[in-house]
């Protein structure tokens, strides 16, 4: 009987869900309900639920996973019909049976629960809302539709969106289940996306949280605290992309810093042609309909809509025209306000989003997962949410200067990313001298002089002074110290050791020699000096005015330059950073961390949720950091020097420490996170949070490249980084809503297992507990920030997960060795293999049974197969070989 119960009430939850305006297509079968059923009733002791807390149940969305052949469905708790916020569960279905449950449910649910009836209306809970979050007076506000205990009402005139109100339990830091009104609020400034449960009892606002999240960068001061040679960053080819001309022939042409260029510091522009990819956006970046041919000739498309919105009104700004020919070829100047760029910024901005939009498509994040598009193109999930990106912001409210956002809402809403300008670089320790010759070429830091009158010594600034460096002689017994008349120095850039007499002093007598500018190096040993005491701000008394510029020099670099100096004719060019602000939109870390936010609440709990990552030690930024890290990775990467987290809009070099405590590396000394500093209340939430969850993401990506190696083709790859992309989501995909670092990095274990069966978690382990997430670590209470316990053990060997971890021979064959694409094609199609697999029988054969293709090839790199002549249908491609004999369906379109 109790199993027919919950069966029923799987069977309505099904029902309900279809009344809420989801199409058959994406309900889940009978087969899955009765897997789950009986899957719980036989293991709920083990998770410490009873019968009761089981017995009503909603399935909140089904998803299907192509690379792990997993449905993932959702599951929410209940109390007589009504959800327990963000009690999700994900329950992975695979081969017919739960291969991994993901538990959010609360046990004894029925002993926490306060009341059955609310006393406050839907409408009263909306205008207690308004009134605690102070978005003033309410107009017209109106009851739209009506769905059992769920609402939808109009703005009000204090909403950019309708207003969504239903009633759940929340259940407090106690453990105690309040009835509560849940409903989401877009305020008009754009600047906040509420999400409350106001106390259906009381009416009291006793849980929120923004969908909107503020990247605030601005603790990082803006300085780059390297004080060596910047690194050389060689203009690599852009990553491999895969277009059918058939579907992509708009023409379209967008100058940006392509990626893996991370920004202006990093690489020039590149002008590329049709990067669209023909899997994730089959009509080009300009299409909403489905139809060959552009609907948009601006920076609007089926995946993004860019625009400016200087006024901070979130109202629709301007968008560049790329006219009837989509020509994005902007030019860029930025030595100059950022409004005279606008159209290269939006063109970066547009282009960015798109690129994530492609990329990650290949590795789960796409239409029935929840991704952003206006049309879904038939591929189920909820279309109308292409992603509306502001740039050049100036909503004030929203910290108008050196921030970014990002507010998701559930599948079917328009998220929404603002990108702001920053600050001009600040005076401090920049990189303001470049050697332009012999052994030392590369950049140096150094610190520009006090400009404040009248006793201003004149730094450098955007204009360059290019020459040859000379030691000064003043002609005393310490002759480089330069206190007295100086020796001819006509033409050149005078170096001057600190020291004696006034700064003024020094650099007065090197113009008077005819030198064009000065370099004063620190006389101290940096070692007897405190932190940064190397550099000091010159200053001094000007008189009479001193024309030309000066730097300070820290000692090390310093001395370094003048040994050089005595066997090398060195060539120096001073230049200092614009006085102009930054543009964020250049900053192709920055968008791509603020569009990774989008996809890990996406994931996390299932496309219908977006608040599912607010526990205390949540881990969005640090995905978020990691996405941005994968996308601008090279081959070249060296993980142990690692990488800063945002570098150019802060205003730092390209080797700078970013906008984190630690750059990302794998070397402690650099980076010395492990998991037991989520403790440590000094540590920010959730960005410093993040950064260590990102710290154990970047090491495990160092793992997968060493084992696997670097794959530069990021959509079709094969390589380590590619294999670890797709790993992580779908590690996202597995875990529960609200997962803490030991769920999480149990997930990323369990989708090892579904896609390779587990080759790979010793690798995985070992790399967690390296960091101190091993097997015995302890991720406490989610309502805490300082019970976790961490752990540098892996588990033992008898552990049965561990029994197909090591590495597989060269002549075993694995699925994920191989990759055919593009699929559906309606060309050829390429067949792509990490390793060498030898001799090899490739036929194709259609539905008929009839062999249409066959050849002898040596399987290994990218070979391919002809199909541009065959009709439209299903053909079965085989592989056969010594080792090998694999099945792939192909459609031909």
């Amino acid at each position: 009987m109790k199993n027919n119960y919950l069966k029923q009430l799987l069977v309505l939850a099904i029902l309900v869900f279809t009344n809420m305006g989801y199409s058959q297509s994406n309900l889940p079968d009978s087969k899955n309900v009765s897997i789950i059923q009986n899957y719980l009733n036989q293991n709920k002791e083990t998770y410490n639920l009873t019968v009761s807390d089981i017995s009503d149940l909603v399935i909140d969305r089904e998803v299907f996973s192509k690379n792990t052949k997993i449905t993932h469905v959702y599951i929410n708790q209940r109390y007589q019909g009504i959800p327990v916020f963000n009690a999700i569960s994900s329950v992975a279905i695979k081969d017919n049976a739960v291969f991994y449950f993901a538990n959010s449910f609360t046990g004894a649910i029925n002993e926490r629960i306060n009341t059955l009836s609310p006393q406050l209306t839907a409408q009263q809970a909306i205008e207690s809302a308004v009134y605690k979050l102070k978005l003033g007076a309410i107009q017209n506000l109106d009851l739209l539709e009506t769905n059992y205990k769920a609402y939808v009402f109009s703005s009000g005139n204090v909403s950019q969106t309708t207003i969504p109100v239903k009633l759940v339990y929340f259940k407090t830091n106690e453990g105690n289940l309040v009835l509560s009104w849940d409903l989401s609020i877009h305020t008009l400034n754009g600047a906040n996306w509420y999400s409350v449960r106001v106390d259906a009892i009381s009416g009291e606002l006793i849980n929120q949280n923004d969908w909107i999240l503020a990247c605030n960068f601005d603790d990082a001061n803006h300085e780059s605290h390297g004080h060596g040679p910047a690194v050389s960053v060689k203009n690599e080819a852009n990553f491999t992309l895969f277009k059918d001309v058939s579907y992509l022939a708009d023409g379209s042409q967008y100058n940006v810093f392509a990626l893996p260029t991370e920004s202006p510091n990093h690489g020039p522009r590149t002008l590329l042609s049709q990067p669209a990819n023909l899997n994730a956006s089959p009509y080009g970046w300009h299409d909403n309909n489905g139809v060959a041919g552009a609907e948009f000739l601006s920076t609007r498309g089926n995946n993004v809509w860019a625009m400016e919105d200087r006024n901070g009104n979130d109202g629709f700004g301007y968008s560049p025209s790329g006219t009837a020919s989509l020509n994005f070829n902007f030019p860029l100047d930025l030595n100059q306000q950022p409004a005279l760029y606008q159209d290269a910024s939006i063109t970066n901005l547009f282009y960015i989003n798109n690129i994530m939009h492609d990329i990650w498509y290949q590795y789960g994040f796409d239409e029935v997962s929840g991704n952003f598009q206006t049309n879904n193109y038939g591929n189920g999930g909820l279309g109308s949410d292409h992603v509306r990106a502001d740039g050049q912001d100036g909503n004030g409210s929203a910290g108008s200067i050196n921030n970014a956002l990002f507010g998701t809402p559930p599948d079917g809403s328009n998220p929404t990313m603002t990108m702001f300008l920053w600050s001009a670089p600040a005076n401090g320790v920049q990189d303001l001298i470049t050697v332009n010759n012999g052994s030392l070429a590369g950049s140096y830091t150094a610190v520009n002089p006090a400009t404040a009158a009248p006793n201003n010594l004149p730094g450098i600034g955007p204009t360059p002074v290019t020459a040859d460096l000379a030691i000064v002689n003043d002609g005393t017994t310490t002759p480089t110290l330069g206190c007295n008349a100086l020796t001819s120095l006509t033409g050149k850039i005078a170096v001057v050791r600190r020291g004696t007499c006034a700064f003024s002093d020094k650099i007065q007598n090197a113009q008077n020699a005819g030198a064009v500018a000065v370099i004063v190096v620190n006389h101290n040993n940096p070692d007897n000096d405190p932190a940064y005491a190397q550099y000091v701000t010159m200053a001094g008394e000007v008189n009479p005015p001193i024309n030309i510029p000066s730097v300070f020099m820290n000692y090390a670099d310093g001395e370094t330059l003048i040994a050089a100096m005595q066997t090398q004719t060195i060539n120096v060019t001073l230049q200092g950073p614009s006085p102009f602000m930054l543009d964020g939109s250049l900053d192709n870390m920055i968008v791509a961390h603020e569009y990774g936010h989008g996809i890990s609440n996406r994931l996390t709990g299932g496309p219908s949720q977006a608040g599912c990552l607010t526990n205390e030690t949540q881990m969005g930024e640090g995905w978020s950091d990691w996405f941005a890290l994968m996308i601008t990775l090279r081959a070249t990467e060296n993980y142990a020097v690692g990488r800063g987290m945002v570098t150019y809009a802060p205003g730092q070099s390209v080797d700078g420490n970013g906008i984190r405590n630690f750059k990302y590396s794998t070397d402690f000394s650099v980076n010395p996170f492990t998991y037991g500093i989520t403790n440590n209340l000094q540590l920010s939430q959730p960005h410093g949070i993040g950064s260590v969850w990102a710290t154990m993401l970047y090491d495990l990506t160092e793992a997968y490249v060493n084992k696997y190696g670097f794959d530069a083709d990021i959509y079709n790859g094969i390589g380590g980084n590619n294999k670890i992309m797709q790993l992580v989501l779908d590690g996202i995909k597995l875990q529960p809503c609200g997962p803490d670092f030991v769920e999480a990095r149990d997930a990323i274990l369990a989708a090892d297992r579904a896609s390779t069966g587990g080759a790979d978690q010793c690798m995985i382990w070992q790399v967690f507990a390296n960091r101190g997430l091993g097997f015995a670590a302890s991720a406490g209470s989610k309502n805490s920030r300082t019970d976790q316990v961490e752990d540098f053990t892996t588990p033992p060997d008898t552990d049965p997960t561990l029994a197909n971890c090591t590495s597989l021979s060269v002549d075993e064959f694995k699925q994920s060795d191989i990759k055919v694409y593009p699929n559906p094609t309606n060309n050829n199609l390429f067949i792509k293999t990490n390793k060498s697999f030898g001799q090899v029988m490739m036929t194709v054969t259609d539905m008929n049974g009839r062999q249409v293709y066959a050849k002898q090839a040596v399987l290994f790199g990218t070979v391919e197969v002809p199909m541009n002549n065959l009709q439209t249908g299903i053909y079965i491609l085989n592989i056969k070989g010594q080792n090998m004999d694999s099945n792939h369906k192909i459609i031909k379109n």
